[in-house]
């Protein structure tokens, strides 16, 4: 080796050198790897705790690097460059091993600057497709290319298992047109943990998960890891096909709400993903379920919160398994005919340490000011989603659950947080928008144009709303000024009918409108009639346990209450256990009472919610007209004294009957005004005694009688069961 090369990189200055080797400086890629420098071409590498360096060329000629302080070397390598950028390796020897690598440093800028401007500019397209872990091949060489948006902050750096967690190794490259810092590490194996080091804006070195990690290791571990390469194949073409026409506003839409956690009490081998595929899409289809919703289960650091304080917006949980196990299930799922929804929470996320909050030492995800940014329901921050990037991210997100894992839907958490800027806040404590009101424009930009991008991108998906105001056009298009949904939660019906169940049946009469004022604003939206998991935590007890009076009496209100639900407009929701009339509220730490099922009553109230989702789907009166106010018509629904309602539904050629008896007292020779003369055979009573009912009444066939009653031409009288819903069907 001559003098020269001996010495080369040596002018370092010193401010250079401290800078690399504290960690402190901004742009490594300037100082690291080849460089033509004064007519010569010199290398430089940065190897902490190593004992010495070669570079090996890709003719076999070996050249020693220069030690120059600290794990630092040089060496000039003009002759070994051919006219053109030198292909080499480096051999490292550490204090127990040798390892022969590829030099990061080696490559140039690796992003497309126009890929860049888009995403600067808001684009969902290249956020996806420019940041985070994405395995590539560069001039031959497989590696993997990680990119993190972090415009602030000083220096960036990868850190790994592959570089032995240490922050001076992987220095990034800041691409300023976005504020993205990129590196190509070549190759790295497929399950590598990973972080990013960062030096922020206000000078603290923070250690952060990759915002953008498509895989996650298991709570209470933060780090990202990189995915496997491998695709996952897929099996269920026919049914992404036929999707479009099962989630219509005509079609019957049967929603079982899981936690995936706590469904299953066994604690079997392998990933928990494997062992709900193998029962839970069958359960779900043998009970008439069209669909299973997912409470989140994109990575969350707290399993408190159930997943509603997300930070992998990308990430299956690990806690369930890999994302091939995630997608699997999905699969059986869509197999069994059984579509499957995930919660999405776009509103706020939480502030650990290792996630979003001040990410480059500034409020950068977040508003900087608590008084948009910080949520007090939640102790959370809030997504500035007027923010281009930010928009663009988890537009990216909600695309990569719809494509990327065949998800059929997702229901948007706390819509209502979004859509108002003094939602859960005093006077005083909210900024009004640019002109002077309380919503919060940034938010509809943002659901608009997310509903807009999914219809486009993803056209037979649907996009539900957790939305618990009367903010109008939650389900209209954009183009009319709606937000796009195609469904929002109808939350007024749910807290105003289980207001009505909880009151005494001799108080009842004084509290009709609770169940009848639903049908003042059923056709206001497209509406999903929800018994969610909100309705059996923090002390609100289970479905059941709301119900007044004796055990038989509460699983009696129970029947009569589900088959009011379902005869009702609007599709349908269950969060699990309320199918099996679970006695104790949701616990998230335990599975669900199965043993229950020993008793007869609760297998009764299980067959009812199977046999009404199976009438539910098989007739047309009961979902064609879901969203259409000529598919219902009062008979009787202003009998407060006797607490009876009774309504048709129609899809114009066939009408069903629903009589539903709030008392314990039976109504003999109730007379109902029906529009058609002939036939009506009950094809449910919740009073069954297959049901866990009295069966006092047995089969329920009425015929009609030329009597005028309730604006109809002809009636028909019957005994109603106590504390039952009765479903009649008219027969040609």
């Amino acid at each position: 080796m001559s003098e020269t090369e001996k010495t080369a990189g040596t002018d370092l200055a010193p401010e250079t050198r401290a800078a690399l080797l504290e960690g402190r400086h901004p742009d490594p890629f300037s100082v690291l790897g080849p460089h033509a420098e004064d007519g010569r071409t010199l290398l430089r590498a940065l190897l902490p705790c190593s004992l010495g360096a070669e570079a090996v060329f890709s003719g076999g000629a070996v050249l020693p690097l220069s030690p120059i302080g600290d794990g630092l070397y040089a060496a000039d390598i003009t002759r070994h460059c051919n006219d053109g950028q030198p292909c080499y390796r480096l051999r490292v020897r550490w204090p127990d091993s040798v390892e022969e690598i590829g030099d990061p440093y080696a490559y140039g800028p690796l992003l497309d600057d126009a890929h860049l401007t888009m995403l600067a500019q808001g684009s969902w397209l290249y956020a996806g497709q420019c940041l985070g872990p994405h395995a590539c091949e560069i001039d031959g060489v497989a590696g993997v290319r990680f990119a993190v948006w972090a415009p602030n902050a000083r220096r960036v750096a990868l850190v790994g298992d592959f570089n032995g967690w240490n922050g001076l190794r992987h220095g990034m490259r800041l691409r300023h047109a976005a504020g993205v810092w990129e590196i190509f590490v070549p190759e790295v194996a497929p399950l590598s943990r990973y972080k990013y080091q960062i030096l922020g804006a206000d000078g603290a070195t923070t250690l952060r998960a990759d915002p953008m990690a498509r895989q996650t290791e298991a709570p209470p571990a933060t780090a990202s890891v990189v995915p496997a390469c491998a695709p996952y194949a897929w099996n269920d073409a026919a049914w992404m096909e036929s999707r479009a026409a099962r989630q219509r506003p005509d079609a019957p839409v049967a929603i079982y709400e899981v936690h995936v956690g706590s469904w299953l009490g066994d604690c079997g081998p392998g990933p928990l993903w494997d062992r709900l595929a193998e029962r839970l899409p069958a359960y779900a289809r043998a009970l008439g379920f069209t669909h299973i919703e997912l409470m989140p289960i994109m990575e969350h650091p707290f399993g408190g919160s159930w997943g509603y304080q997300p930070l992998g917006m990308f990430a299956p949980s690990a806690r369930y398994g890999a994302p091939a196990d995630f997608a699997r299930f999905v699969d059986r799922c869509h197999a069994a005919g059984v579509g499957v929804i995930l919660d999405w929470v776009p509103a706020h996320f939480p502030n650990d340490a290792h996630g979003l909050a001040r990410f480059d030492g500034t409020a950068l995800y977040e508003y900087a000011d608590p008084r948009e940014g910080f949520h007090p329901d939640w102790n959370t921050l809030v997504y500035n989603l007027g923010r281009n990037e930010v928009k663009a991210y988890m537009i990216a997100s909600a695309l990569h659950w719809l494509r990327e894992f065949h998800i059929d839907g997702l229901r948007v958490d706390a819509v209502a947080s979004m859509l108002y800027r003094d939602y859960s806040r005093a006077p005083g404590e909210w900024i009004p928008n640019r002109y002077g009101g309380r919503e919060n424009l940034e938010s509809v930009d943002f659901l608009r144009e997310l509903n807009t991008v999914v219809g486009c991108e993803c056209p037979s998906a649907i996009m539900v709303a957790e939305e618990s105001t009367a903010w109008p056009g939650v389900t209209a298009p954009t183009g009319d000024g709606g937000l796009g949904f195609d469904y929002k939660w109808n939350m007024g019906w749910m807290h105003d009918t289980l207001r009505y169940m909880r009151h005494d049946p001799v108080h009842r009469r004084h509290h009709h409108h609770d169940v009848t004022f639903g049908m003042m604003y059923a056709y206001s939206e497209r509406y999903i009639l929800p018994l969610s998991h909100d309705e059996v935590v923090h002390g609100k007890g289970s479905l059941l346990g709301k119900m007044p009076g004796s055990h038989a009496d509460r699983l009696a209100q129970l029947r009569l209450y589900y088959g009011y639900m379902w005869a009702h407009p609007g599709k349908k929701l269950l969060f699990m256990g309320g199918e099996i009339a679970q006695e104790s509220e949701w616990n998230h730490d335990a599975a669900i009472d199965w043993n229950l099922l020993d008793d007869p009553g609760r297998r009764g109230v299980q067959r009812l919610v199977g046999d009404l989702n199976h009438l539910y789907g098989e007739l047309p009166e009961l979902h064609r007209r879901d969203s259409d106010p000529s598919g219902f018509a009062w008979m009787v629904g202003d009998d407060e004294t006797n607490s009876v309602l009774a309504f048709v539904r129609t899809d114009g050629q066939r009408h069903l009957l629903a009589v539903c008896n709030f008392t314990p007292v039976a109504r003999h020779d109730y007379r109902i005004g029906v529009p058609l003369p002939g036939r009506w055979r009950a094809r449910i009573n919740t009073d069954d005694a297959a049901y866990g009912g009295t069966g006092l009444t047995g089969p329920i066939l009425a015929d009609t009688h030329d009597t005028p009653a309730h604006g109809q031409a002809q009636s028909v009288s019957l005994t109603l069961p106590p504390l039952s819903t009765l479903l009649l069907r008219h027969e040609d």
